[in-house]
């Protein structure tokens, strides 16, 4: 479908795939969840197409898709794509941007390592180093100015390692088609076909050049057998052992040596520490024993580094969000790991694996007041029918209120350190909060569980990089402690609860 598709009117959901899961108890595979329960939706064949590029219903990938297919004069998004359109982004983004851009920094040259999205061009973009070939696309390179100019990524290959492949490629057919043929299809496979495969969206995060290093590494295979066909060509004119030592000198200070000039210092990763320093601050900001609600990836795989490798505060738990609505992580951090005890989970395997209770609908059934975070848990762990929601003939689990509370007991906290003495006398009796949200999901109702359970014996933090979804309306009561928001029984002043003030 395009990304205006709306839902076919006479059937607007299809029935899913059946998912198996293994029984840990039998250790057979069993049925956790039905073509219905897993329904998809089902779009207007009129706004759908074959090889669709431009999917993704987000505003801000339409506003890429429209801007790179160049589709004007439809701010409602009502008029359905061209499928010239479709290819034109196709080819200009996913195929020119997203692939050919990565290979030519690899092989011609880099202006710098500013993240980019097509415009301006000198973003990200790339350049051979030779005026004439980089002009018409980046303007006159005379008097570029220092933050240009200086920055450690401004590679210029001239072409060089790019027409020694060429070299390589046309070797190599001449050679042995069938060699050729092979190298080609791995060449294929492992870039333009994933190309097709990931389908990308614009606005990536980030650069994507690792996804297709494998066409990368085929064509430095083609290089490698450029200077074979240079050496086979001057042998010709020159005594072998000439011709040979010749070329292989002359391929060595022209690619390789040209490559390490301009690409070491933009590679070279002695010296930087960043990451680790400001992993080590998040789990030094954290009381002993204490559990940590990271984002994924870039949040984590440092905190994962400072702890396996390096023994940084080996007490604390590091919770991955991300990986929070799977159930094989859920099994991970109901384990002890180095010094740090398990996470409290109520919960058991067969009630949180994969097919159940992945959405958690927040339905109101009119109950008055805030509602125990430990009943409202129980309710939702249930398996009877009668406690279910209903949607024509499925069933859905869901909390009755978005309104919970969760218990304090003030010697509790003031024992063990939650809320420092200079406070006793603001100490709430419950921590109440709201989640203006229509579901949640696995791992929202993990974290919910989490405080159920833990009825304050572990301090408990949320990295304060964590976006505002995952702090489920808890922010009055977050204390900032260093990098990590820590949750206390003590209300904030309503100035400090928001923005830049919280905690």
């Amino acid at each position: 479908q395009y990304y205006n598709a709306p839902l076919d009117r006479s059937k607007p959901y299809k029935d899913g795939n059946t998912v198996y899961a293994p029984d840990r108890e039998t250790g057979k595979n069993i049925v956790v969840s039905t073509p219905t329960d897993n329904q998809e939706p089902n779009f207007d064949k009129e706004y759908s197409t074959i090889f669709p590029r431009m999917w993704s219903s987000q505003p801000s990938h339409i506003r890429g898709y429209k801007s790179w297919a160049d589709i004007k004069n439809d701010p409602k998004n009502q008029r359905k794509p061209s499928f010239g359109q479709n290819l034109k982004f196709f080819f200009g983004y996913q195929v020119g941007f997203m692939y050919l851009r990565y290979f030519a920094w690899n092989f011609i040259g880099r202006v710098n390592d500013v993240q980019g999205h097509g415009t301006p061009s000198t973003d990200g973009g790339w350049k051979s180093g030779i005026a004439a070939m980089d002009a018409p696309r980046l303007g006159t390179q005379n008097d570029v100015p220092p933050s240009l100019a200086g920055n450690k990524a401004n590679n210029s290959f001239y072409f060089l390692p790019f027409i020694l492949g060429l070299i390589g490629l046309i070797y190599q057919y001449r050679k042995d088609k069938r060699d050729f043929l092979i190298v080609s299809l791995f060449f294929f496979f492992t870039g333009l076909a994933i190309i097709i495969f990931l389908n990308q969206y614009t606005n990536e995060p980030r650069e994507r050049d690792y996804g297709f290093a494998g066409s990368f590494y085929v064509y430095a295979i083609w290089i490698g057998l450029g200077v074979a066909g240079l050496i086979e060509f001057l042998k010709k004119y020159t005594p072998a052992a000439i011709a040979a030592s010749l070329v292989t000198l002359v391929t060595l200070v022209a690619v390789p040596g040209l490559m390490a000039k301009e690409g070491w210092d933009d590679h070279d990763r002695s010296d930087r520490y960043t990451a680790r320093d400001y992993a080590s601050n998040y789990l030094n900001s954290c009381a002993p024993n204490a559990i940590l609600f990271t984002n994924g990836d870039n949040d984590t795989f440092p905190l994962w580094y400072a702890q396996e490798v390096e023994g940084i505060r080996t007490d604390v738990r590091v919770v991955n969000l991300s990986l929070l609505n799977t159930d094989w992580y859920i099994d991970q951090i109901r384990r002890k790991a180095y010094d740090s005890d398990a996470v409290p989970i109520s919960f058991t395997p067969a009630q949180y694996r994969q097919g159940k209770r992945e959405q958690i609908i927040i339905a109101d059934k009119g109950l008055a007041g805030y509602q125990d975070i430990r009943e409202m848990i129980k309710f939702v762990a249930s398996d009877d029918p009668n406690l279910k929601f209903r949607y024509e003939d499925r069933f859905f689990d869901y909390f009755p209120s978005n309104k919970f509370s969760i218990p304090v007991d003030s010697a509790t906290v003031l024992s063990n350190g939650t809320v420092p003495k200079h406070l006793a006398n603001q100490v709430v009796k419950e921590v109440d909060f709201s989640i203006e949200r229509q579901y949640l999901l696995k791992a929202d109702l993990m974290i919910l569980d989490l405080l159920a359970q833990n009825n304050w014996k572990r301090p408990v933090y949320f990295a304060i990089t964590v976006g505002d979804d995952s702090y489920l309306g808890l922010q009055d009561y977050f204390q900032l402690e260093g990098l990590a928001y820590r949750l206390v029984p003590v209300k904030n002043p309503p100035s400090s609860g928001r923005g830049d003030n919280m905690g």
